[in-house]
């Protein structure tokens, strides 16, 4: 049979269909036309018991989801919940002519209010952008119109004390508008209400913060806690009595991602004379090297599984860090310089519960990390206890251990911190790495009763011209990694 003639995965397609009338094909690259290919959405959990290296450790303990495609598609799920805000973009007496400089603001109750309002977070799939990083998503950007605007809903909408045209006021009051309209203006919306919530003369809005103006020098994302100041909130709803059911929105918190399996060999060769000869100290070859060579499998898994990037052409599975680098957030974390209060600002920003509320974060660090955690949580305790009452804030509280793996654990006013040393991130510019497990999976190729996660090909060679049979044994694993809410990885710089 010619090589050729091998069926493939080339061979199972159709042609892509067009899903709109321009010849234009919409979606990912791996086409859902290919009609004859199914994109698992797996939810089985298998265990695989490696205990070399932590991070493959705990996928494949606690996140293993098989796929029986190699190019599978998954779904993320980002709820509104926190996200029924906006920046008033501008005002005035009329959408025409508002200014977001206009000091002039109505005072007096049922004064009416007229507001432009623009959010930083694209309605379709609810993406946001990630502290640290540059802005992806402008106020007013395609996609960001905010559609919770409703007729009766009451907003709130912080003021200054000064021009704050340039962002650098602070909120001094509020006001609360009820809302009488609210109309769609392309990526804005124009919303007229009533003033029930009064403030002093010669108050300034708050407006849109610098880094997030349409066409500005957008820089990185500030935390939540720095944005906050800026957003108006809905507080409620006030309707008259009698005056029937209310208007709704709905919001579209998907989007659809694929992922790529990788094929991991580990090869191994001996003849049947060596492998019949008894050998000092160790008398069994075959079985010494195969210990070795599964040793050096699971640490290719860990390697690729921490600094892998998914690609197409060389069908390549995406990596920890390559993800957490491009979707995650990015914290910098130099251990001579860096404070316990600076790492504290840091927890602060990345586990805010409008932005990241998950709980199931495991810390991965590199050694020099790793010490200066345990220094920092060790240095009161051992050095500056006042008092049998007193705590600092960074105090390690104890060890354990998960799925073989040693774990310490560190309390913050942000909850506890679950750290385990990777000496695979040694060397690298990379310091921690914070991932909630609940949103990772190692996806293994099984299906029509094969299983590629970790087999094993077995089968004799003749060697050309020798007349000798070698044994050929092979590690193949093909499976990839499936990653969701970037609002719930970091990464330590």
């Amino acid at each position: 049979m010619a090589l050729n003639d091998f069926i493939e995965l080339s061979n199972l397609g159709t042609s892509d269909v067009l899903s709109n009338g321009a010849g234009t094909n919409v979606g990912t690259n791996a086409n859902t036309g290919d009609l004859r290919r199914r994109y698992n959405f797996g939810d089985r959990v298998s265990e695989l018991a490696i205990a070399q290296d932590p991070f493959f450790r705990f996928l494949s303990k606690c996140a293993k989801k098989p796929t029986d495609d190699p190019t599978f598609k998954f779904t993320e799920k980002r709820h509104s919940f926190h996200k029924r805000y906006a920046y008033l973009e501008s005002h005035g007496s009329g959408f025409a002519t508002a200014t977001s400089t206009n000091a002039d603001l109505q005072d007096a109750a049922d004064d009416t209010f007229y507001g432009k309002f623009g959010t930083d977070y694209k309605n379709t799939g609810n993406l946001i952008n990630r502290f640290g990083k540059s802005v992806d998503y402008e106020v007013g950007a395609a996609d960001t119109k905010p559609l919770f605007f409703l007729e009766g809903q009451l907003i709130k909408v912080p003021v200054a004390s000064a021009n704050n045209v340039a962002g650098a006021s602070s909120v001094i009051d509020y006001q609360i508008i009820k809302v009488t309209s609210a109309v769609d203006s392309g990526n804005y919306v124009h919303v007229t209400g009533k003033v029930v919530r009064a403030v002093d003369a010669g108050r300034f809005y708050m407006g849109v913060p610098v880094s997030l103006v349409a066409g500005g020098d957008t820089g990185t994302t500030l935390s939540e806690e720095a944005l906050a100041p800026f957003k108006c909130y809905v507080v409620g709803t006030a309707h008259n009595e009698g005056t029937g059911y209310p208007e709704t929105w709905v919001d579209q918190p998907y989007s659809t991602q694929y992922g790529q399996t990788q094929i991991w060999k580990t090869g191994m060769a001996m003849t049947n004379t060596a492998r019949a000869t008894v050998l000092k100290y160790e008398g069994n070859e075959w079985a010494r090297t195969w210990k070795e060579k599964l040793i050096e499998h699971k640490f290719d898994l860990e390697t690729s599984l921490l600094f892998g990037s998914q690609n197409d052409t060389y069908n390549t599975t995406q990596g920890a860090v390559d993800y957490i680098s491009n979707y995650g957030n990015s914290f910098l974390l130099d251990t001579a310089t860096k404070t316990s209060d600076d790492f504290l600002d840091d927890m602060s920003a990345y586990m805010d519960p409008r932005y990241n509320s998950q709980s199931a974060n495991v810390f991965f660090c590199s050694t020099a990390v790793y010490n200066w955690l345990h220094k920092m949580g060790g240095y009161f305790k051992n050095n500056m206890e006042i008092s049998p009452n007193y705590k600092s804030d960074i105090a390690m509280t104890g060890k354990k251990t998960a799925f073989g793996i040693d774990i310490t654990t560190f309390s913050t006013p942000y909850g506890d911190m679950n750290v385990t040393r990777n000496i695979h991130l040694d060397g690298t510019n990379i310091k921690m790495l914070g991932i909630d497990m609940k949103h990772c999976s190692y996806r293994p190729l099984v299906g029509n009763g094969v299983n590629r996660d970790t087999s094993v090909y077995v089968g004799v060679q003749t060697l050309e011209n020798s007349g000798v049979d070698r044994r050929v044994d092979l590690i193949l694993t093909e499976a990839g990694m499936e990653w969701s809410m970037p609002e719930s990885h970091a990464i330590w710089l």
